[in-house]
């Protein structure tokens, strides 16, 4: 049940299952048993909003009231902040995932002066398209959704504003998806296979990955670690200055680029991190036009700031924000159409790296991924997320599966590891969270 809807597909769904009064009557139970497994008895306000979610509100309070909890029903419009800030909990049934305006100084009032909230499918003021606060959403510390997760359940900042978040089901029927063939999906192992050696394979079989190194040799040096620990056969590393002696396994080569891209072996690139802006363009351009399969990381991305054109026929690109704004402008407060529109721009599978990494496909498809620990915030691990990808990519993944999976396997490392992650830690836990993909 991964497959992300957006307010719209939900809305369709609903549509779809043709039994508005049954759905309503399975949310509001959902509700009131979540509050109910949390919470023990207290005054409850049930602030109520015009709609669905308004609603699913009134049907919780009544279950609520069977059991013998002492619920209130306060209408939006005629509810006070002081009637509010004296319940001890507030169920928050103003607004659903599809709100497309502003809310409005006094509703913002009324959110703002509750104690502890629970939220009827996201907190009222957040987007469910993008996550972002439209005016105001108050801090819930449990949000009951239905059916399936909307990517602002995912996205920041609506995802930190959701507390806990519980998915119910509510009878609409899993076929209702055949007819609005969702493209956003929820990242993890669901969505991808990892490559599987053969048996009677061989280093060469297992694929090649050459990454260039430039200036600041130590980020590809990490991106080759990581390639070689996410079961790239062959690694190279292609530095024409002086190296420290690297580890054992580690092949370095000083040849010029135009030799070795003759190589018909060396099908994947890493071009970009601690390579030189100057550089980076100049070398990009050569494997590009060499039809060579490349991941554009770092440097390699600075050289195409405000043309992206020069990104088509990379294999994937893996952007933070501010490289990501070099190339294509600020994603605003829509990431998810952003980075799916830069993927259309260039036909490159584009990651922007994040708290809420988001994958897209120049066909449409998106992935969220939401395993990535705080800790990952940290110099160099953006580089092992480039070799990484580019390992599986050396192994015959397809770009948007290898970059899915690749996401996923760096945030589950990083978990491995907790707090006080560096760069450095991360290709030697690769190999204990592979497996459970």
């Amino acid at each position: 049940m991964q497959e992300i809807l957006t307010p719209a597909e939900m809305g369709r769904a609903d549509a779809l299952a043709d039994n508005e009064a049954a759905l309503m009557a399975a949310a509001g139970r959902a509700v009131a048993r979540a509050v109910m497994r949390r919470y023990a008895p207290c005054r409850t306000l049930v602030l109520l909003g015009p709609g669905n979610n308004g609603g699913d509100g009134k049907v919780a309070a009544r279950f609520l009231s069977q059991a013998g909890w002492p619920v209130t029903l306060a209408p939006y419009a005629a509810a006070t902040v002081g009637q509010v800030a004296a319940a001890e909990l507030v169920i928050d049934a103003v607004f659903g995932a599809g709100l497309s305006r502003d809310v409005s100084a006094p509703v913002a009032d009324l959110l703002r002066a509750a104690r502890r909230v629970v939220a009827i499918d996201v907190p009222s003021g957040v987007d469910g398209a993008t996550g972002a606060v439209r005016g105001f959403a108050p801090q819930a510390e449990l949000t009951v959704t239905f059916f399936r997760l909307k990517p602002g359940h995912l996205l920041y900042p609506g995802r930190a504003l959701c507390g806990e978040v519980l998915r119910r089901d509510i009878g609409l029927p899993d076929s209702v998806l055949e007819t609005i063939k969702p493209r956003t999906f929820r990242n993890g192992p669901w969505l991808w296979t990892l490559p599987v050696k053969a048996a009677a394979g061989h280093k060469y079989s297992s694929g090649d990955v050459t990454v260039l190194a430039g200036t600041m040799p130590g980020a590809a040096r990490l991106a080759c670690a990581a390639a070689r620990r996410a079961g790239a056969g062959m690694v190279t590393l292609l530095a024409d200055i002086f190296l420290l002696p690297p580890e054992a396994g580690l092949i370095v080569r000083a040849d010029a680029l135009e030799t070795l891209i003759t190589d018909d072996r060396r099908k994947v690139w890493v071009c970009g991190p601690g390579l030189g802006v100057a550089q980076a363009g100049e070398k990009l351009a050569a494997l590009l036009a060499a039809q060579k399969t490349v991941l554009a990381d770092a440097d390699a991305l600075t050289a195409c700031a405000g043309a992206p054109e020069k990104l088509r026929g990379v294999a994937v690109i893996t952007p933070h924000e501010g490289e990501f704004s070099r190339v294509f402008g600020p994603p605003g407060t829509d990431k998810l159409a952003a980075v799916r529109e830069a993927a259309a721009k260039t036909g490159a599978v584009t990651v922007l790296k994040g708290a809420d990494t988001i994958i897209a496909a120049p066909d449409g498809r998106a992935a969220i991924n939401d395993n990535a620990p705080p800790w990952l915030a940290t110099g160099g691990t953006g580089d092992v997320l480039a070799g990484l990808i580019a390992a599986l990519l050396a192994q015959g993944m397809a770009p948007f599966e290898a970059a899915c999976a690749g996401v996923w396997l760096h945030g589950a490392a990083a978990q491995k590891i907790g707090p006080g992650l560096i760069a450095e830690d991360l290709p030697d836990a690769l190999p204990g969270v592979m497996w459970l993909a």
